[in-house]
């Protein structure tokens, strides 16, 4: 058990279980598909909502070389855990905790040229004490039109003076890279080419002389369906947690992954109302006859999309329910149909789907969204309980 966690056993309000054997295997599964390429876990976001530490340890477990956070605090928090090997960060804001990435051996993402200059300034700091460059990786804009620097004369310049750095001793360029914008949707014309952009703007880079312990592009669905863009190392994070990157196309089962969270909660009241009845807020929904009612101490402030309301799945006695009417701060309702569990039975709003239960995806479907915001939203009200932490053999 991680230090402070719940026994799995606790009688709680609500739960997220985390199947620490699921995500390993996932890690397996996405090795090999990508046999020719390292593999790096992304943990960003307290692991999509898992528990980074947790998370990050089982992956490096299951053969991940690297691990993947967005922000430098992110990967600083893994370091200060006590957690070894390789950790890439990417979301850096001016006067960004430079040298304490250094300090720490992160690996550092650079877009532009203020990023370059700032990581430069701190290794001049730190590299004297050190005797340890900055690991540093430049992004190439090759389509998604967020972060990384743009093809040609600005590419140009950023590789220009990442070069004069790492040979004034002050930053080593250990990798290249971009990422997708529509890898899960095979077929779309943008993905050959920013793979066709990519490929150019590494061959330039290395033409000047860059050469990248890394290069990458592949995110979890150019992983599972775009062989070609592998390259050095794939970069795999909703995967990791048995969700399917692209539903359209396949369900986790279909790629060989099993999702890592189950959410539930204690039935918290059972009673019996007349016909009419209006529930929740607004009174959106209304008993059609006499009927038994739920509640579920779970809300919008636990994670629970609001925008599912009257949508939302939840298996109570081996049934299917949906939220009756609104999903409140703390609580929502289902109608029980006249059925009585008894106060405490277990409500489940999502897991891996092989007892019944709704997924992850399900709730998705119910609120517009997608999984990825589904399990990242659960919030710290609910407790991460850890299953299976050791690992088998």
């Amino acid at each position: 058990m991680t230090e402070n966690a719940p026994s799995p056993t606790a009688p709680l309000r609500a739960r997220a279980e985390i199947d620490l054997a699921a995500l390993r295997a996932n890690v397996r599964v996405l090795r090999a598909l990508a046999p020719g390429a390292q593999l790096m876990a992304v943990v960003k976001s307290d692991a999509y909502g898992h528990g980074a530490v947790p998370c990050a340890r089982a992956a490096v477990e299951a053969g991940a070389t690297w691990l993947g956070t967005a922000t430098p605090e992110e990967a600083l928090a893994l370091r200060a855990a006590g957690v070894p090997g390789r950790i890439m960060c990417w979301l850096w804001t001016p006067g960004g905790p430079w040298r304490e990435a250094i300090e720490a051996d992160l690996d550092v993402s650079v877009s532009g040229m203020w990023a370059l200059q700032e990581v430069t300034a701190a290794a001049q700091q730190t590299t004297t004490r050190t005797r340890t460059p900055a690991r540093v990786q430049l992004k190439a804009d090759t389509g998604l039109g967020r972060g990384g620097c743009q093809p040609g004369g600005d590419w140009a310049e950023l590789v220009g003076a990442a070069l004069r750095a790492e040979r004034d001793g002050l930053i080593r360029i250990t990798g290249l890279w971009s990422h997708f914008a529509c890898a899960d949707e095979p077929g779309h014309p943008s993905i050959d080419a920013q793979l066709g952009r990519f490929r150019e703007m590494v061959s330039y880079a290395e033409g000047q002389g860059v050469r990248p312990e890394v290069r990458h592009i592949a995110n979890s669905p150019a992983t599972l369906t775009i062989p070609e863009s592998h390259f050095d190392l794939v970069r795999a994070g909703i995967a990791v947690y048995g969700i399917s990157p692209s539903p359209e196309i396949g369900g986790p089962a279909d790629f060989g992954l099993r999702p890592v969270m189950t959410l539930s909660a204690s039935v918290a009241l059972v009673k019996h109302v007349p016909g009419g009845h209006g529930v929740s807020y607004g009174h959106h929904y209304t008993t059609p006859g006499e009927t038994t009612l739920g509640l579920v101490p779970v809300g919008y402030a636990d994670g629970i999309p609001r925008h599912a309301s009257g949508t939302g799945p939840v298996m109570i006695g081996g049934k299917w329910r949906t939220v009756a009417g609104r999903i409140a701060m703390d609580q929502f309702v289902v109608d029980l149909g006249g059925d009585e569990p008894v106060t405490g039975t277990e409500a489940v709003l999502f897991g891996p789907g092989d007892r019944g239960e709704p997924t992850a995806e399900d709730w998705a479907q119910a609120a517009g969204t997608i999984a990825y915001e589904i399990v990242t939203r659960i919030g710290t009200r609910v407790p991460r309980v850890y299953v299976n932490e050791e690992q088998a053999g």
